[in-house]
């Protein structure tokens, strides 16, 4: 019995080897194939149930339950391999069947691969072609997935040689049944024909291999769709390590990795512990999706939480605790892996150089007690942190100010003795120290990240320990708090240096004008801090805040400024998203919470970098063009006093400029003049109105359709000129649904003839422009058949699948919220709801039906979540006020939001 099985209680509750193998064996000749496989099956599936009932009842054991799945395998392997020789029994070929990667080592998931190889003396012969024929078909039959090789000793050996792919699979390879001299023959040319003498380029290669694999995933171990498998911090991670220390010392198991060197015993049960819960997780995501999948997605978070028996506690929800834990256990991860390396240096790195983790590798002079080990800061002997705790934060801001990287054995020590930080809070050299490096003009980024893999950043600041590894449960947060935190900070840096002028013009532009520069880094630090405390968390981040600041070393009207902006951080993206910026009161109210140049200038800074590091794709030209029109729009405000420059002005203005535009005479433009109403001219931009007024001027039909791309916003819009008439909105959102498209913007305008001349920004479900023509092509055609009822729009929108599958993991309750105070104009109504297609066209059909009339709408998607906002009027043009009739209103939207009790129209 192999060691890899020596844990497994009642084996024969997981298969009956003897039993089966005796059954098998009563099968006369002719019935064998058929009828063994139906046998096998059985045992098979009952092997897994029973599996499934042991990791039901202790679900943290994911070790047991992977050697279980190997261990059953390793039983149906070798009933099949009997059934074989019997089948073909002529000559005695020497023939050894090997597992190999991961079942080698004894470890499998319900459905992982299964890789094995066949091994022969020299070329197979036609009987051991067979033999490895009837194995394989019987494995497929069983339904199993299998990968396979059949070599011969010598094309093993070359194989492994040219390929490191099929030396780290054969590395752990393990003899399951066949001929034992054959597979100790092979494992002893492996070792003296392969391994030795290579082992430096081995670990060049894995550790090559796992940067590109990291990379290809995302290259950080904090998204909050891991991958359990594959991604940073990983499974594969731990894998590497145990491939590298098998290679270069043949260790067999991963506790003897302490007795070589490269970790001590306290760091080798670090690694056991995340071997066994990030297998227990793999274990249950398989039995859960009942396939191979190692992807830890929204929709299975809940249920593998629920599984591992994670409670509610303190106003965390369970599943939120299980992924904190999951990237501690990811986080451990990434610090054993920078420990064992650096123990591999000492061997086998080259002089000069190094493995693990690139860097800049200047030397400083002074390194004011600290020792420079090959460009890497690291310690004069074990005790010199314990000697002056500040060290532990000098160490950060000396490898920042010098731009080198720490040992990995100094980092070691940073974690060991990360507790001595309790002691040190308050001490001004330490809070300086630690100030350089938020406020540091090169890399904060890095070197935080560092701290925070260290331990030593969440136990200086233990407000922000508490969102380490913390995950938000939505789609649209790609990192833990920590991690979106600290690349904020990293975007700010690059954004002082100047290097993201291209995509961040406006912040580029004004951040030299910031006085308050110390403020805003610290700001971004503490923006999220205060999250999964089940409060508001922009409150409570401002009541950290003003503890510490001025235990940072700021002064009071800093500290002042970094409560103010935590407390309004989301204030600018709700504005710019979420209200129609036409509207001057909507510019008005802003002002007056921001109340100074600086303080917007801060705002809108801190709201890009906030955006920018929710994660890939979120930001884009479309809110680079809503903040830059608030901003400028509340510069202006906040330059000028509370004074628009009068309203009949800028219309006169913008009337004169699209005059000279379109090259029209007074007699033109006043004929178009007299077509649209004063309100149209504050709502559209310059480029719109002469848009529009080339639609309407070259309208020869009752119908006018145009979309073009509108690069500055990362759009594509959509005007339609047409006879106005009830339903029209509601019509075209449902049409531009059914082509592919999501609404971002909407602006509805009724000229004084009875037609409607609208604009809509769209884009495709990436965020992108609908740019190809065939794409535009759709579009036209959905609108043109949903005005002429042509089809049946309400069947072919129910017909059509979700987006977005995963938001159904989420709870979202709708929620209508109707403001009579925020427009001197309108009723501007905002409704909260799950994200999913055809949402606007049904809320837009419920405002249809309460008789109101839609002025402009303002979509915002926050991940599964939707906030569509509409500034509406009743058919009179007065703002909706009578209580009865805002009741049905909200009511109607709440069904509509729902997907309830609202009929889509025909």
């Amino acid at each position: 019995m192999t060691y890899r099985f020596e844990s497994l209680s009642n084996r024969k509750a997981i298969v009956d080897r003897r039993a089966l193998a005796e059954a098998v064996a009563a099968l006369p000749i002719d019935q064998l194939p058929v009828a063994a496989t139906t046998l096998l099956r059985g045992a098979l599936d009952a092997g897994r149930e029973e599996i499934a009932r042991r990791l039901a009842e202790r679900p943290t054991r994911g070790l047991e339950a992977a050697a279980a799945q190997a261990y059953l395998i390793d039983r149906i392997l070798q009933i099949l391999f009997a059934v074989a020789l019997r089948l073909h029994p002529d000559e005695r070929e020497p023939i050894a069947v090997m597992a190999v990667g991961g079942y080698g080592r004894g470890e499998m998931a319900a459905h992982s691969d299964i890789d094995i190889g066949f091994l022969t003396r020299d070329t197979p012969s036609p009987r051991a072609a067979k033999v490895v024929e009837t194995v394989l078909y019987a494995l497929w039959d069983l339904k199993l997935k299998v990968g396979h090789s059949s070599r011969s000793l010598d094309e093993m050996i070359r194989q492994s040689k040219a390929d490191v792919t099929v030396r780290t699979a054969l590395l752990e390879g393990r003899f399951v049944v066949g001929d034992q001299a054959l597979a100790d023959e092979a494992e002893k040319r492996f070792s003296d024909e392969v391994q030795r003498g290579t082992e430096r380029q081995f670990i060049a290669d894995k550790l090559a291999e796992r940067d590109a694999r990291h990379r290809r995933m995302g290259d950080t171990r904090y998204v909050v769709e891991p991958n359990v498998k594959e991604g940073k911090g990983s499974l594969r991670d731990l894998h590497a390590l145990f491939w590298i220390g098998k290679y270069v010392y043949n260790v067999e198991r991963a506790r003897q990795l302490v007795d070589v060197g490269l970790f001590t015993p306290a760091e080798y049960r670090q690694f056991h512990r995340a071997d066994e819960f990030l297998w227990a997780v793999r274990c249950h995501l398989h039995v859960i999706t009942g396939r191979a999948e190692d992807r830890l997605t929204f929709d299975v978070q809940r249920e593998v939480a629920a599984r591992m028996r994670f409670r509610d506690a303190a106003g965390k929800p369970a599943v939120e605790r299980f992924m904190q834990l999951y990237f501690l256990h990811a986080k451990t991860v990434g610090t054993l892996t920078g420990v064992f390396l650096a123990h591999l240096d000492e061997r086998f790195a080259a002089r000069g150089r190094r493995f693990g983790f690139p860097g800049i590798r200047r030397s400083p002079k002074r390194l004011k007690g600290f020792v420079l080990d090959r460009g890497r800061l690291g310690l004069p002997n074990d005790q010199f942190f314990a000697e002056d705790p500040v060290r532990l934060i000098e160490i950060f801001a000396l490898a920042d100010a010098n731009e080198v990287d720490i040992h990995p054995l100094a980092m070691r020590a940073a974690a060991r003795d990360a507790k001595l930080v309790d002691g040190i809070r308050r001490d001004p050299r330490a809070n300086a120290l630690f100030l350089d490096v938020l406020c540091s003009p090169r890399d904060p980024e890095l070197v935080l990240r560092w701290m925070n893999e260290a331990g030593v950043f969440g136990r200086f600041v233990p407000d922000f320990g508490r969102v380490v590894a913390q995950m938000q449960f939505d789609m649209y947060h790609h990192f833990t708090v920590d991690e979106h935190t600290i690349q904020a900070i990293g975007l700010l840096a690059r954004i002082e240096a100047g290097t993201l002028k291209e995509d961040h013009p406006l912040a580029t532009a004004i951040i030299g004008q910031i006085v308050s520069r110390r403020a805003l880094r610290v700001a971004v630090l503490c923006h999220d801090i205060a999250k999964g405390r089940g409060g508001d968390h922009s409150i409570l981040g401002a009541e950290v805040a003003l503890r510490l600041a001025p235990r940072l070393g700021l002064n009071p009207a800093e500290t002042e400024t970094v409560a103010w902006l935590v407390r309004h951080h989301l204030l600018m993206s709700a504005t710019a998203f979420k209200r129609d910026l036409s509207d001057f009161k909507t510019i008005l109210d802003f002002c007056e919470t921001v109340a100074s140049p600086e303080r917007l200038r801060l705002l809108l800074v801190l709201t890009i970098v906030d955006i920018r590091a929710v994660g890939p794709g979120t930001w884009n030209g479309w809110k680079r063009q809503l903040l830059a029109d608030l901003f400028h729009a509340a510069e202006e405000v906040l330059r000028l006093g509370h004074k628009q420059r009068g309203r009949s002005e800028r219309i006169a203005e913008k009337q004169a400029r699209l005059q000279a535009a379109m090259g029209w005479s007074d007699a033109a433009l006043a004929k178009h003049v007299r077509r649209l109403p004063e309100a149209y001219w504050i709502a559209e931009p310059d480029d719109v109105l002469a848009h529009n007024a080339r639609a309407m001027t070259a309208a020869d039909t009752p119908l006018s359709i145009d979309a073009q791309v509108y690069p500055e916003r990362g759009a594509t819009l959509v005007t339609i000129h047409a006879a106005d008439h009830p339903g029209l909105f509601y019509r075209i959102a449902g049409a531009i649904s059914l082509a592919g498209g999501n609404i971002i913007d909407a602006r509805i305008h009724t000229t004084r003839d009875g037609m409607a001349i609208d604009n809509f920004l769209v884009q495709d479900p990436l965020g992108r422009p609908f740019a190809d023509t065939s794409q535009l092509t759709r579009l036209k055609v959905a609108i043109e058949d949903a005005l002429a009822n042509r089809s049946k729009l309400a069947d072919r929108l129910t017909a059509k699948p979700a987006v977005r599958p995963r938001a159904d993991a989420f709870a979202i309750q709708p929620n209508v919220l109707i403001d009579n105070k925020a427009s001197n104009r309108f009723t501007v109504v905002e409704v909260n709801a799950r994200d999913r297609p055809a949402l606007l066209n049904q809320l837009a059909q419920a405002l249809f039906q309460s008789k109101v009339t839609i002025h402009s709408a303002h979509v915002a998607t926050y991940g599964e979540r939707a906030v569509d906002t509409f500034y509406l009027t009743d058919l009179t043009g007065d703002r909706i006020t009578a209580p009865q009739r805002l009741r049905t209103l909200e009511k109607r939207l709440v069904n509509a939001a729902a997907g309830e009790a609202v009929e889509l129209a025909a």
